[in-house]
């Protein structure tokens, strides 16, 4: 008698070869590393020869910015700017070219001299450089390359509100300031002194009116050892 009890059922070979059921999840081949970008290519050199210096220059002129046109950083200090100014406006200076009888490259050489002062005119003052900044780092900078008319006076209505915020906020603080400018220009100094300390009370932190009252305190000291001098 055979004893079945332990016997292990065979199962069919269709349904040992039945696919394991799908959890949604497909793998997608690796894809192969990308090929390393190729460096890129630095920018050209000026050439070293003065002639060909001022036609590659004049012939990138319109599309250089006034720190490229420099060879400065847009972080340079008022030192460098100085001094990049000079070196590029002796190199580019009408007068090293008069005996010259290439009229054509003459005003090609005029034409770079002008637009480096230009250039230093700009990035020597604050305010317009910081102007001049903000335009050609926008999206707009193709149309911003130059500084014209419109930016000037963008600039002065800037340095004109910057200047206004400087004398106060306060209604009554800009008044008495005033009063104490007029009457330190009338060589009153102690009226002077008592208007700016009147200004202080209302914009105790204002540097302007700190500055003014110093004056009109020395200007009063002075006065009362019987040396008076005019503001120079």
């Amino acid at each position: 008698m055979t004893d079945t009890s332990l016997a292990i059922p065979v199962l069919p070979l269709e349904a040992e070869a039945a696919p394991l059921p799908s959890l949604g999840i497909s793998i997608a081949p690796l894809a192969a590393p990308a090929p390393p970008a190729p460096p890129a290519a630095a920018a050209p050199a000026a050439p070293a020869n003065p002639l060909e210096r001022v036609a590659w220059k004049a012939e990138r002129l319109d599309a250089l910015d006034y720190f490229e046109l420099l060879g400065i950083d847009t972080d340079a200090s008022a030192a460098m700017v100085k001094r990049a100014f000079y070196t590029e406006s002796r190199a580019y200076h009408p007068d090293r070219f008069f005996h010259l009888t290439d009229e054509a490259f003459k005003t090609r050489v005029h034409d770079v001299y002008k637009r480096v002062t230009e250039a230093y005119f700009v990035l020597r003052d604050d305010t317009r450089r910081s102007k001049y900044l903000a335009d050609i780092t926008g999206p707009d900078r193709a149309h911003k390359l130059r500084f014209d008319e419109v930016a000037e006076k963008e600039t002065q209505a800037a340095t004109k509100k910057q200047a206004e915020e400087q004398i106060g906020t306060h209604p009554k603080g800009r008044q008495l300031y005033a009063a104490g400018v007029a009457e330190l220009e009338r060589e009153q100094y102690a009226a002077a002194e008592r208007s700016l300390k009147m200004a202080l009370t209302y914009e105790p932190q204002n540097a302007l009116y700190k500055e003014k009252l110093a004056l009109a305190q020395g200007k009063l000291f002075e006065a009362t050892r019987g040396n008076v001098f005019k503001i120079t």
